[in-house]
């Protein structure tokens, strides 16, 4: 019961094909599962526990609470925080730049779930993305050479119908 399929050099089956040979080709590939795993995941399979499968329950009751207060009819700041000054847009690109090499990144993500874990903080690992070369905020788009409008927001804009 043995098979007759044999694996060959690519220079025999040159040579069998220049013979007038037939040839059949197949090419085997690992399959990828589609459904994101922790143990796929360089730092994070280090750390399963912040990633469990079912939430273990409510997070830990915490000393301290945390709350703003607000001063009585005082007018809203009218700046939205993610709006920056040019000189603050160009030190927060700096540091993104800083931050984006991948070694230093690993360690801040492993300080991060060390973290979560040390306070038993849970994460859903199906909605977390790791190791990405760009991410989409607020209208804008964060990569390594900085902060840029997201060229989308900026066509949806352009199609804008004129006011009449």
């Amino acid at each position: 019961n043995q098979s007759r399929l044999k694996i060959i050099s690519c220079i025999k089956a040159r040579k069998y094909i220049d013979n007038g040979c037939e040839l059949f080709l197949a090419k085997v590939t690992r399959t990828v599962s589609k459904e994101k795993r922790v143990e796929d995941v360089p730092v994070i399979y280090d750390f399963p526990e912040v990633f469990p499968k079912d939430l273990p329950g409510l997070p830990p009751p915490r000393q301290v609470e945390f709350r703003i207060d607000l001063i009585l009819d005082a007018t809203p700041v009218a700046r939205a925080p993610y709006r920056l000054a040019p000189s603050e847009l160009k030190e927060l690109s700096k540091q993104l730049k800083e931050l984006s090499e991948k070694e230093e990144h690993g360690e801040h993500l492993k300080t991060i779930l060390k973290l979560l874990k040390d306070e038993k903080l849970f994460a859903k690992f199906s909605k977390c993305d790791f190791w990405l070369n760009s991410v989409q905020f607020l209208g804008h788009v964060i990569d390594s050479s900085g902060i840029h409008v997201d060229p989308t927001k900026i066509e949806a804009i352009k199609s804008w119908a004129a006011p009449t």
